[in-house]
């Protein structure tokens, strides 16, 4: 019986004790691997033979800027578009290889390396590919899974042309795409079909099932937490709880109690006992949003946890063990944040093992449409009103809008059109009339809020939307326009469903 192929790893780096100390790292773990000096030999290895991952430096020559090794990643790319590649930098380059992720590389590590979490990258690089591949085989759903080993973990740009004579083949394809991912995962409150986003929810599909940390990164208001909750969703602890919390929000002097608990009599006000959120999330998935807010002291604490897999109560003398699987978020880069010290190394490598990121709003413009219907339908229902419909020219101004707030924009935009203007039909001069009502204007024949038939749960609800979105989603600066303390501000949020509309300002 003819034994399995190992999967081949490609290592391109010019040191020769890099390559050795990689071949030899790799064959303990079970792969084959081939090394190449340089760009030339490392294209002519992969039009050789089969090859399953490349391990690929950034540079090759005396000047450190890094174009050849792009360069040779855009040549992998374009030859070889399912192909994963692990880059390899030094931390004075994070900016080079954060490039690289951006032109379609998987993930990067750094030299030197620690061998047991490159060696778990590599896995679950290889991991991920394997899962992907055999389940998309044959089906509609071929291209975007290329597309997802190509760019999904780094969101590789890929806008299809607006006006090509293919465009409503490939809508066709990107509707039969969303369908086949749809039967196979509950994705039910992700709206969108842009192949960016199916991208996005191929690799979800694919690493939820997995117990790997991934770390969501995306602009503001693009949909973070609600990848988050794909992920928890589609995966074996989806029975138990997904605990979230944004890490700018808790302060140093409580993140220990808040996170880990504390036992009675811990410090002056613990007169009992109380769970931390990493208790309540035992046996699920612990969400950490905002996590490029958490200052350098509270990452050593958060750290540790995640190494030992236990904690300790405040004031406990017990250790408990941590069984969670953790999905962090922010829209930071903290590569950066790494190279200028105020992220550690180390938390970051245990959090990154998996990358999403999220393309922006103005990026899938073709999802707009798709996007405003379903959220106008929804915000209508919560507000006790009838049914709301987008004339066509409505939707065509909306899809032009640049979006900086992305979805969150969008959202506070439909609410507050629909509020004030009272209309069961919205056309584009009612958005119009909204925004300029905005900046101090009126609105002909309606000048007061439509409250009517709305219960005090709903008017508050509105009013901190709309203070949110005069204020940027800045939480100072909204607290203070509605008279009350940021704690006050946070427990309405999370009320009314509002806690992903705040901006988090860094702790001082």
């Amino acid at each position: 019986m003819e034994s399995p192929r190992k999967q081949c790893i490609l290592i391109v780096d010019d040191d020769s004790a890099v390559q050795v100390s990689l071949a030899l790292l790799l064959k303990q773990a079970g792969y084959h691997t081939v090394c190449s000096d340089d760009p030339a030999q490392a294209l002519a290895a992969l039009a050789r033979q089969p090859v399953d991952l490349v391990l690929q430096d950034m540079n090759f020559s005396l000047h450190t800027s890094g174009d050849e090794g792009l360069q040779l990643l855009t040549a992998i790319r374009q030859a070889h578009p399912v192909l994963p590649v692990l880059l390899m930098t030094a931390w004075g380059s994070i900016g080079l290889a954060v490039r690289g992720m951006q032109a379609g590389a998987s993930n990067f590590f750094t030299k030197p390396w620690d061998n047991t979490q490159l060696a778990e990258l590599v896995r679950a690089t290889l991991d991920t590919v394997d899962r992907l591949a055999p389940a998309t085989a044959g089906s509609a759903a071929d291209g975007a899974a290329a597309g997802a080993l190509a760019g999904t973990l780094t969101g590789a740009p890929d806008d299809p042309a607006a006006a090509s004579p293919g465009q409503s083949r490939s809508h066709c394809a990107a509707h039969a795409e969303r369908r086949a991912l749809d039967a196979r995962f509950d994705f039910s409150a992700i709206v969108g079909e842009h192949p960016r986003l199916l991208k996005v929810l191929a690799t979800i599909g694919q690493v939820a099932a997995t117990r790997a940390p991934v770390l969501i990164l995306g602009e503001s208001g693009s949909g973070k937490e609600l990848v988050a909750d794909a992920i928890h969703r589609n995966s074996p602890r989806a029975d138990q709880a997904i605990v979230k919390i944004n890490m700018g929000a808790i302060t140093p002097t409580l993140f220990e109690s808040e996170m880990f608990g504390h036992v009675r009599g811990a410090f002056t006000d613990a007169r009992t006992d109380r769970k931390g959120h990493v208790a309540s999330a035992h046996q699920g998935t612990l969400f950490l949003d905002e996590i490029g807010e958490l200052n350098r002291s509270d990452q050593v604490k958060l750290l540790r946890v995640l190494q030992d897999q236990s904690y300790q109560p405040v004031g406990a003398s017990r250790t408990e063990r941590a069984d969670i699987r953790v999905v962090s978020a922010t829209n930071r880069e903290l590569a950066e944040l790494v190279a200028a010290g105020d992220f550690r190394e180390d938390l970051f490598y245990r959090l990154n093992l998996i990358t999403i990121r999220l393309p922006a709003l103005r990026e899938r413009r073709s999802d707009i449409p798709l996007l405003a219907r379903h959220i106008l339908t929804d915000v209508a229902r919560s507000y006790g009103l009838g049914p709301a419909t987008l004339a066509p020219q409505a939707l065509e101004w909306l899809s032009a809008q640049p979006w900086p707030g992305n979805i969150r924009q969008l959202k506070q935009t439909l609410e507050r059109t629909l509020l004030l203007v009272g209309k069961t039909e919205l056309k584009q001069a009612d958005f119009i009339a909204a925004e300029q009502h905005e900046h101090g204007g009126s609105i002909a024949g309606n000048r007061r809020l439509g409250v009517d038939g709305m219960t005090l749960e709903q008017v508050e609800r509105h009013m901190i939307a709309h203070a949110l979105d005069q204020h940027q989603g800045n939480i100072s600066r909204v607290a203070k326009a509605l008279g009350v303390s940021r704690t006050a501000l946070y427990r309405r949020l999370e009320r009314h469903g509002l806690g992903s509309a705040a901006e988090t300002e860094p702790q001082p």
